[in-house]
This record gives C-alpha cells, structure tokens and sequence, in this order.
C-alpha cells in the first residue's frame, strides 16, 4: 500500500492549530496533539509554543508506554531554545517518568521513581536560576515532586548493595 501524502497546514492556521492540540492534550488524546504539532513543526520548525506542546503530549503518553515516548521527549526537548526551557521541560519529563515508574508498581518502582523524582527535582533547581522573579513554575513543580515523595513511603533510594563478603573463619581451636 501506497502512504499518504499528508497535507500542508497554511501558516495563519498556526494560531488555532496550537488551541486545538492544547485541547486534545486536556481531552486525554495526546496522539491527536502530538499530530496537530507536527503539523505546525513542518512548516515552522521554531515555533516554541509546538515544540513544548509536543513535548507535553509526547510524555502524557508515558502512562501507556513508557519507550519509545520518553526517547522521543528527550528529543524534542534539544530542539527547545533556552537554558530554562531545557531545564523546566527536561525536569516535566523526568517527573512524568518518575509517576510512570509509580503507577507501573513493579518490584522496584519506589527506587526508580526515586531516582526520575530528583532528577526532576535538580533540572527545577536549575530553572529557578534562569527564570524571572515572577516565573516560579519550577517552584511549584519542584513542591509537587516533594510533597508525592513525602506522602509516598514506598518512593525511596535503593539499599546500597555494597555489603561486606562474608569470612570463613576457622573455629577457635585452643
């Protein structure tokens, strides 16, 4: 079978493109999102505002699958412009993995979301030291990642493995 040609969005349908993907996102439809941004990246591959929406609907999927969507976030957030940005997006992605780890429930999703959760926690740090006075996203998510971490006795560092080889002593033989 022959693939579809898609086609080509004008660019003064930019503006509603962008309100639509937002709504699928907030309609739990991040596919649809994640098509309508990549319409808009086609044919205005800077546009920040798709970049960061793609971004978010790619890791709304994280939920259902884990891989390749967080491969795919990861990329996406290069193509993003700023320091704050790459720190912010990188730390919203981090914190969506951090949940997926938890809502997956496997033997070691406390650890791993552990690890995903400050990693988020680190990026936040670092957007706080590139955003405006009145910016304090990073605050809040920052807050987030805390207070699921302090509510959640299962999220926790993994035991440190490293433990001393047991000695075969002789009995004492006086």
């Amino acid at each position: 079978m022959t693939p579809f040609v898609l086609k080509t969005l004008s660019k003064e349908a930019i503006p509603t493109a962008l309100e639509k993907a937002e709504r699928y996102r907030l309609l739990g439809e991040p596919q649809e999102a994640e098509s309508i941004c990549r319409d808009i990246l086609d044919i205005d591959p800077n546009n920040q505002d798709a970049q960061i929406t793609l971004l978010l609907a790619i890791t709304d999927e994280f939920k259902v699958q884990l891989n390749p969507a967080f491969t795919r976030a990861q990329e996406v957030l290069e193509q993003l412009g700023d320091a704050y940005c790459k720190s912010y997006y990188g730390g919203i992605i981090c914190e969506r993995r951090a949940k997926a780890h938890l809502q997956s429930a496997g033997p070691s999703a406390g650890h791993m979301a552990y690890e995903w959760f400050r990693k988020a926690m680190d990026l936040y740090e670092s957007a706080l030291t590139t955003c405006s006075p009145g910016n304090q996203s990073a605050v809040l998510r920052w807050n987030t990642c805390a207070r699921i971490m302090n509510e959640n006795p299962s999220i926790a560092p993994a035991p440190d493995d490293r433990t001393e080889p047991m000695l075969d002593v002789a009995p004492d033989q006086t």
